[in-house]
């Protein structure tokens, strides 16, 4: 999920049905795009379209016209994986994961770094599901999760290099609940949706819990803040893997939340790609 600063829209992807959404909060507006394969994650490109990251690899992609041009493909027919979340830095490299499927078993994933020249390297493996990529206002700071873990993770950044060092422990959820995607305001407090946990947790940038706040669905999956001072919060939310009974009593279970909050969020960065299309 991003919010598109230049034109005041909120864009999400619709994983499991191969559809990307977006919405125009000034006029109510919903336009939906097939997506020619799963899309994982995404951010907006300086030069107009997206960096995507579809289940098989990650493209330049224009949604209207579905044209792509492929940056780097996982190793077909090798691994059971896809790739996952996704997120620019604010250089305007793109950083995105992959997950193993199903359910992050084995621990096959890994966190990628794809710079502005279009070379893509590792920077961290043996992960089962990567998440909640974020990072801090100042640039110095990364932020992801291995949801199958239950474990966010933050690691110093170089703005410069992009290299990742000091790998720690920012927070771990409770039993049962593990983290998806996340967000950051500009007092540098992550936002994370809690997969099975009923709520959204703001995190302290020390990584105490300041807040969390009640969904009537289980399944949150990720956030954005957007609107014209960037005081709104967007949480996308799931149905996928709820039986019949557990739709019956969260009915809004797959529905697009918007709260008005006292947090102000931080227009995310676009890619800047400096090879050649």
């Amino acid at each position: 999920m991003q919010w598109n600063a230049r034109e005041n829209s909120l864009w999400w992807t619709d994983i499991q049905n191969c559809r990307l959404h977006r919405y125009d909060p000034a006029d109510g507006a919903l336009r939906s795009f097939a997506t020619p394969e799963r899309l994982c994650s995404f951010a907006f490109a300086a030069g107009g379209g997206l960096i995507a990251a579809f289940e098989t690899g990650v493209a330049l992609y224009d949604p209207q016209s579905v044209a792509r041009q492929w940056l780097y493909r996982h190793k077909p027919n090798t691994d059971p994986v896809r790739s996952n979340d996704g997120r620019c830095d604010r250089s305007g490299r793109f950083w995105f994961g992959t997950m193993t499927e199903p359910d992050g078993e084995p621990a096959l994933g890994k966190l990628f770094r794809l710079d502005r020249r279009g070379t893509v390297s590792v920077q961290a493996e043996k992960l089962g599901i990567v998440n909640a990529l974020c990072v801090s206002p100042n640039g110095k700071y990364l932020y992801f999760a291995d949801s199958k873990e239950r474990t966010i993770f933050v690691n110093d950044l170089d703005e410069e290099t992009g290299q990742l060092t000091n790998r720690r422990i920012f927070a771990r959820t409770p039993d049962g609940v593990r983290p998806d995607g996340a967000t950051i305001d500009t007092e540098g407090c992550i936002w994370n949706a809690h997969w099975d946990g009923e709520c959204i947790v703001r995190y302290a940038p020390d990584g105490h819990v300041v807040e969390a706040f009640e969904l009537p669905v289980s399944r949150p999956t990720c956030l954005a803040f957007g609107g014209p001072t960037m005081n709104i919060l967007f949480v996308t939310t799931a149905c996928d893997g709820l039986d019949g009974s557990a739709i019956m009593k969260q009915p809004m279970a797959g529905n697009v939340f918007v709260f008005e909050t006292d947090a102000t969020g931080l227009p995310d960065a676009e890619f800047v790609f400096e090879g050649t299309r």
